[in-house]
C-alpha cells in the first residue's frame, strides 16, 4: 500500500483488516509523495491506482516500467500532456501483454452490454445525434488545517483543484462521453462549449458546462453537466437513431416513445424482475481484469478512456479561462 499520508494509509489498512480480514505488514506500507516508487519494487501482479487523477499518468507509467498489471480509476490524466503520457504508456503494455482496466464501468455492466448488442445491431438505425446529463449537487469538502501546507489542503481536496482533477467535466462527467462514444463507435472531432462558476466557494472548478461536441457526418451530442445543491438532477444518456432511440442502460424506444426492447434482469424467488444485476459492475470490472490475467488475454481498455478523457479538453472548446483552456 502507498500514499502521500499516513493517516490514509492506516485508515485502509484498518478497512482491509476488518472486512476483508487481511493484515497488511507495516514493511509492505509505504508513505510520501515517492511512495509509488517504493511500492514498485515490490513482488506484486497487479497494481490500483486510485490517487488524484493529476498524478496517473506518471503512476501508470512506473507500473509499465515495473511490467504490472493496472486497474486505474477515470480519469487517467487532467491535461492533453498526460493524455499523450498515459496513451504511450498504454502502447508499451500493449507490448508487453499487459492487461490493463480502467474505472468506465458501463464498460463492464451487463445492462448496457446487451444494450449496445441491440443497437450495434441496428435497433434504432443509423445513429444522428445524443445527449448527456450529469447533473448532481457538489461533492465533499474538506476544510482547510492550519497544520496542514498549502499543498497538503489542495491534494486533501483534490476533487475541487482542476489541476488536481481536471475539473468535474472529466472527473465525472466522461463516463457519459466514453458511453456515447463506445456506442457510436468513434469519438468526436470538434466541440463548442461554455461554463461558469457562481456557487461555489470552495477550490478553483466551475459549477457547470454547456458542450455540443460534433462527430463526423455532421452528429451532434450535446453534453451537459452541473454541480450546484438543490437543483432538478439527472444523470443520463440518449442516443437517437432515424429508427428509434435508447437510453443506453436497459431500453431501446420507438419513435413515437413506445418501448420494443428491454433488459431482462434477474429474478426474485417469485418471478419478478429486480431493477438491478447480479454482479456490482464495480466488481464486475476487477473480475473482468483477473479473469485475462489468469487466462493470458490481455485486455487494454487505457487507449479508449484517453480518447475519453481528451474529448474534454478545451482546446476543443475554442474557449480560453484564467492561464488555461476550460475543463
Amino acid at each position: 500500500m502507498a500514499d502521500v499520508f499516513q493517516d490514509r494509509v492506516d485508515a485502509c489498512r484498518k478497512q482491509i483488516k476488518e472486512k476483508k480480514g487481511i493484515d497488511v505488514s507495516p514493511d509492505k506500507c509505504f508513505v510520501g509523495i515517492d511512495s509509488f516508487e517504493k511500492l514498485m519494487e515490490c513482488d506484486l501482479d497487479v497494481v490500483i491506482l486510485a490517487t488524484p487523477p493529476h498524478f496517473r499518468p506518471q503512476h501508470f507509467e512506473a507500473c509499465v516500467k515495473a511490467k504490472k498489471h493496472v486497474f486505474m480509476e477515470k480519469p487517467i490524466a487532467v491535461d492533453p500532456v498526460g493524455v499523450r503520457s498515459v496513451m504511450v504508456s498504454a502502447e508499451k503494455a500493449k507490448m508487453l501483454g499487459l492487461s490493463v482496466v480502467t474505472g468506465t464501468i458501463k464498460r463492464h455492466q451487463q445492462d448496457y452490454i446487451e444494450t449496445f448488442k441491440q443497437v450495434n445491431k441496428g435497433a434504432i438505425g443509423e445513429i444522428v445525434s445524443a445527449n448527456s446529463y450529469y447533473n448532481v449537487g457538489k461533492l465533499w469538502h474538506r476544510n482547510p488545517r492550519a497544520d496542514w501546507s498549502e499543498l497538503e489542503n489542495m491534494i486533501r481536496n483534490w476533487v475541487n483543484w482542476c489541476w488536481l482533477s481536471g475539473d468535474h467535466i472529466v472527473e465525472q462527467h466522461v463516463h457519459n462521453l466514453d458511453t456515447v462514444n463506445w456506442f457510436v463507435g468513434k469519438h468526436p472531432e470538434k466541440a463548442l462549449g461554455f461554463g461558469a462558476r457562481h456557487q461555489r466557494i470552495t477550490g478553483d472548478q466551475y459549477d457547470m458546462f454547456s458542450v455540443d461536441f460534433v462527430y463526423d457526418k455532421d452528429i451532434h451530442y450535446h453534453s451537459m453537466c452541473r454541480q450546484i445543491n438543490d437543483c432538478s438532477n439527472s444523470v443520463s444518456d440518449r442516443i437517437q437513431g432515424s429508427k428509434g432511440f435508447t437510453n443506453c442502460e436497459n431500453s431501446i424506444f420507438d419513435l413515437d416513445g413506445s418501448i420494443k426492447w428491454t433488459f431482462e434482469y434477474p429474478k426474485k424467488g417469485t418471478g419478478k424482475n429486480i431493477s438491478r444485476l447480479q454482479t456490482n459492475p464495480f466488481d464486475q470490472e476487477h473480475i473482468d481484469l483477473v479473469t485475462s490475467i489468469r487466462t493470458n488475454q490481455a485486455i487494454n481498455e487505457a487507449f479508449q478512456i484517453a480518447e475519453s478523457t481528451n474529448r474534454n479538453y478545451g482546446k476543443s472548446f475554442g474557449l480560453y479561462r484564467q492561464g488555461g483552456y476550460l475543463g
